[in-house]
């Protein structure tokens, strides 16, 4: 099953992933934190199936020490009380260094190699055959570890030209474990036994081979998953009888090596764990404590290197299970996973349960709206963060709720309304986005569960979803008003109506785009004829540097221009005021920074852009008004792409025929949703009622 995560999970996640990787965050168990329904469960599941998948692959392959013997050490007609098989291995050992190296080592020198004696090369592992026993390695060490700490920064050091890579290895803290970490303690007692009977290093690392690390889930090997439900294992020490006897018969019975390990090992380099921490996982977790503070493990007399990735999931009501151990508790790293905040993140779920063709059935916006419903109930009331950023909410009322949740979840989405004035963009900082979205870190954790908003959302699809209509917000606001009424008490006061606010607004806005026609070689004319009128006196006839135009420069030309630019009549003072500043702009900025300094036609200045955006939203503002009172229109639309629409005058049918091919075009709408939008704008006045 897939786990969506929203912008705010996926920050955290990843902020938490570079510190790991960074070396910041050690001898830590990391905890899922979240209430029930979130989908703790489902993503730890999808991220060690991500991970089991990775490390299978080329790119993801790491390499684990396998020490491979000769099984002539073990022929039982050889042995002799008088002449111990170790004896006979190193006396074997020094012939073939007499004779002739073997025939799997390449030649060549390096300096590494000149000051310990032999040669050393990595090469490919001969094939397993007969003639060699297996002894790998229970944790999983890499084979570089087989290098003692004190001579592995020289051979590195020759090994590798100097370039980025060596300097990455040297330097940075997640390769930190190449020049620190020991090897396991069987492997340390191997090389130890060897080294004591041959003297010479290299000589021990030719029984040394790699081999990839293959994890596999099923098998707990580099992956293993409890369940609370899961009994504890009888058998906590896991041993190979028939390998262990074999490695007596080389050391001589004198239990030097003593092949035993412990069910962590099986996961050593890899992650171990626990979802839920209860029942059976409680116990699982406290035994964690001293693994994870020391990073080792005691098997019988052995002490076993635990290196593994811990993580766990927990609801907030186990949490009660662990925090007792107040040594435990500060070693244990939270990573909450909240109900989903982001808007298109709810909406891409419901599509993945159900289906992309849901989409078929809701007008444009209505499905966001239904998550918007959903989020509201996981979110706080009241932002301190919002309101130290919008002083006076009420201003917005005509888009947006009295707590400002609509626009918190805008920009937990990564995106900022076009309804925001300038100076509350101006306001909105970096400092302030970074305080909002941490709002994010408390909240998430009631509300609607991701498993309950899932069953509404069924109930309220089955309900309303038809082949001849589509669902509107009519039909929303009625399942949460009268159908299913109990829902309504998880939903802010007053964030429904505020919601159909915001609608309305949003589909004017797409309806007057989508019917507005200008000429823009007009509107350009008029806004330079402007600019360059400014500068002149009342009743002076002029030409215009920027058109050619000759103009009469009166009260009535530039209040006609002025109407669009300022959305209407407004009074003589406010008229001068604005000539005032666009004259300004134009001798202080525009004119000698852009014009004469940077060479810019007036039609790519800042100034010439500004005023080019207030006429165009002028113009739109005021599309529909011819319309509002024409029945005709109404029904022409209604009639669309039916016999009857050809009876409609030829500017009507043109007018609608615009219209409705720009919802499809631009807005993504369907025939029948652009149809039915327009009547819903028209029928409901929203043009007088913004």
């Amino acid at each position: 099953r897939p786990f969506f995560a929203d912008r705010l999970f996926a920050n955290r996640l990843m902020a938490h992933a570079e510190a790991m990787k960074s070396g910041a965050q050690q001898n830590k168990i990391y905890i899922f934190d979240g209430p029930p329904g979130c989908g703790k469960s489902t993503f730890l599941n999808n991220l060690l199936k991500k991970f089991e998948e990775y490390a299978n692959t080329e790119d993801g392959t790491r390499f684990e020490t396998v020490w491979r013997l000769e099984s002539d050490l073990l022929d039982p007609a050889d042995t002799d009380e008088a002449f111990p098989v170790i004896e006979k291995f190193i006396n074997m050992m020094t012939s073939a260094l007499q004779n002739g190296s073997p025939s799997y080592q390449k030649s060549g020198e390096n300096t590494f190699s000149q000051r310990h004696g032999g040669n050393f090369s990595i090469s490919k592992p001969p094939r397993l055959a007969r003639g060699y026993i297996e002894i790998p390695c229970p944790s999983h060490d890499n084979p570089i570890l087989m290098i003692p700490k004190h001579y592995r920064r020289t051979f590195i050091d020759e090994l590798f030209p100097d370039g980025e890579f060596k300097s990455r290895l040297f330097n940075e803290k997640e390769y930190e474990w190449v020049f620190q970490d020991e090897p396991c303690t069987i492997c340390s007692s191997l090389y130890q036994s060897f080294l004591y009977g041959l003297k010479n290093p290299l000589e021990v690392f030719k029984m040394i081979y790699a081999r990839p690390y293959r994890i596999n889930r099923r098998l707990g090997e580099g992956v293993s998953v409890f369940n609370p439900g899961d009994k504890p294992l009888r058998q906590n020490i896991i041993s190979n009888p028939i390998l262990q006897k074999q490695i007596n018969r080389i050391f001589r019975g004198s239990n030097q090596i003593q092949y035993i390990y412990s069910r962590f090992a099986k996961t050593n380099n890899g992650i171990y764990a626990l979802m839920d921490i209860k029942s059976n996982n409680t116990e699982r977790a406290i035994e964690l404590h001293n693994i994870i503070s020391e990073g080792v493990h005691k098997v019988e007399d052995i002490e076993e290197n635990v290196n593994s990735l811990f993580m766990a999931v927990t609801n907030p009501e186990d949490k009660k299970n662990i925090q007792s151990f107040q040594s435990f508790t500060d070693r244990i790293e939270y990573i909450n996973i909240l109900y989903v905040l982001d808007l298109n993140t709810e909406v891409a779920i419901y599509r993945n349960i159900f289906g992309n063709h849901i989409d078929d059935s809701f007008l444009p916006r209505v499905l966001h709206n239904f998550a918007r419903i959903i989020i509201s109930s996981r979110m706080k009331t009241r932002s301190e963060a919002m309101l130290e950023w919008i002083k006076t909410p009420e201003k917005y009322s005509r888009y947006c709720d009295k707590n400002l949740q609509l626009l918190k979840m805008e920009i937990y989405s990564g995106h900022i309304p076009s309804w925001i004035s300038e100076e509350d963009l101006k306001r909105f900082t970096a400092k302030r986005r970074r305080r909002i979205i941490a709002e994010a870190e408390t909240e998430g954790k009631q509300g609607f569960s991701g498993r309950e908003s899932l069953k509404i959302f069924n109930e309220f699809y089955n309900t309303y979803a038809g082949e001849d209509k589509l669902i509107n917000m009519s039909m929303l606001c009625n399942f949460f008003t009268k159908v299913r009424m109990d829902l309504s008490k998880s939903v802010p006061e007053g964030f429904l109506d505020s919601l159909l606010h915001m609608y309305n607004y949003n589909v004017l806005q797409q309806v007057k785009a989508s019917l507005y026609y200008y000429n823009e070689e007009q509107i350009s004319r008029d806004i330079q004829n402007y600019i360059f009128a400014l500068n002149f006196e009342i009743g002076s006839v002029e030409t215009c540097t920027f058109t050619g135009e000759k103009i009469e420069i009166t009260e009535t030309f530039l209040e006609s221009i002025e109407n669009r630019l300022l959305n209407g009549e407004v009074e003589m003072d406010k008229r001068l005021a604005f000539r005032r500043d666009i004259q300004k702009n134009y001798t202080a900025g525009t004119l000698t920074q852009e014009i004469m300094l940077e060479k810019k036609p007036i039609t790519r200045t800042k100034l010439y852009q500004a005023l080019h955006d207030r006429y165009v939203y002028s113009l739109k503002e005021k599309v529909l008004e011819p319309f509002l009172n024409n029945e005709n229109f109404r029904r022409a639309i209604k009639d669309f792409d039916k016999k009857n629409f050809k009876s409609y005058d030829k500017r009507i049918r043109t007018d609608v025929t615009f219209l409705i091919n720009n919802l499809i075009r631009m807005c993504n709408y369907t025939p029948l949703g652009a149809k039915e939008t327009c009547i819903y704008v028209i029928d409901n006045n929203l043009a007088q009622k913004y």
